[in-house]
C-alpha cells in the first residue's frame, strides 16, 4: 500500500441538521463555512486561513455520522487493494470512491492533490485548539482486524500507547489529522465500526467551556479528556493533544 499523505474529516448530516451542524463546526474550528462545493451542494469545507480546508460538512439520508476521506494517486487501484484486505466498494463518483472498512466504517478514497495544513486556531483567552484526530471505535470482537486493515488502508506508522484499547496511527506531516483505533468495552453495545472527533488544545477547561458556550453539550469527563456532543447528538473529545 502507499502512504495516504492526507486524511478529511466529514460531519454527515440529514438537510434539516446541516444549517445548525455547519454553524457549530464553524464556530468550534473559528474558520467561516464557504459556499457549497461546485457540482455537489451537499458539502459545505470550514475554510482555514491561507490553507486548504480539511473539516467538512455533508447533507445525508440517514442517521447522522462521522466518515473520512483517505488521498491517493490511484483511487481505483487503491480500492482494489484494500478490497483485497476485506473492504467493500460502494458508489463510484468522478473523482472518489466510496468504501466499507471490514467491520463497516464508511471512508473514501480521494484523488486529490496535495495540500497545505492549516495551524490552531488561538482565542482570545490566549489558548489554541484544532480537530487534531479521529478516532476509529471498533468493538471488541473485531478490534484486531480492523486495526490491521487501518495501518495498510493507510500506510501509516503505527504506535502501540501505554493503554492497549488505544492504537495510534501517525501520518505525514503533511496531514492535518492522525487516526487512533479503540477498541470499544465490552458494555458499549456497538455491532460495527463508528468514528468521532478529537479536538486537541493546550488548555483543556478553557476549550470545553468555550465550546460550550456555542452549544456543546458535556456527556462524560474522564481522567485525561472530555467527551461532549455536537447539535446533531454526535459525541467528540476534546483532549490535551497539542494542535500544532
Amino acid at each position: 500500500m502507499t502512504v495516504a499523505p492526507w486524511a478529511h474529516v466529514f460531519i454527515d448530516v440529514p438537510s434539516e441538521l446541516a444549517s445548525t451542524t455547519e454553524a457549530f463546526w464553524s464556530a468550534v474550528t473559528g474558520w467561516p463555512t464557504g459556499t457549497p462545493w461546485t457540482n455537489h451542494p451537499e458539502f459545505v469545507s470550514m475554510q482555514p486561513p491561507e490553507a486548504h480546508p480539511y473539516v467538512h460538512v455533508q447533507r445525508i439520508t440517514g442517521t447522522p455520522r462521522v466518515h473520512l476521506d483517505l488521498l491517493t494517486g490511484d483511487v481505483d487501484a487503491e480500492a482494489a487493494q484494500l478490497v483485497e484486505l476485506g473492504a467493500q466498494r460502494r458508489r463510484r463518483h468522478e473523482w472518489w470512491q466510496v468504501m466499507v472498512s471490514p467491520g463497516g466504517q464508511v471512508f473514501c478514497l480521494v484523488g486529490d492533490p496535495l495540500r497545505s495544513r492549516p495551524g490552531p486556531a488561538t482565542w482570545p483567552d490566549g489558548h489554541r485548539s484544532r480537530v487534531v484526530q479521529i478516532c476509529v471505535d471498533v468493538p471488541t470482537a473485531t478490534h484486531a482486524a480492523e486495526l490491521t486493515f487501518w495501518r495498510e488502508a493507510t500506510g501509516w506508522q503505527h504506535e502501540p500507547t501505554g493503554r492497549p484499547e488505544y492504537n495510534t496511527l501517525v501520518p505525514p506531516t503533511s496531514s492535518p489529522v492522525r487516526i487512533v483505533v479503540q477498541r470499544l468495552e465490552d458494555n458499549d453495545g456497538a455491532l460495527t465500526t463508528r468514528a468521532h472527533i478529537d479536538m486537541g488544545t493546550d488548555d483543556l477547561d478553557a476549550e470545553v467551556e468555550r465550546l460550550q458556550a456555542n452549544g456543546a453539550i458535556v456527556q462524560r469527563r474522564l481522567d485525561r479528556w472530555v467527551v461532549l456532543g455536537d447539535p446533531a447528538g454526535l459525541p467528540f473529545c476534546v483532549t490535551p493533544l497539542l494542535p500544532d
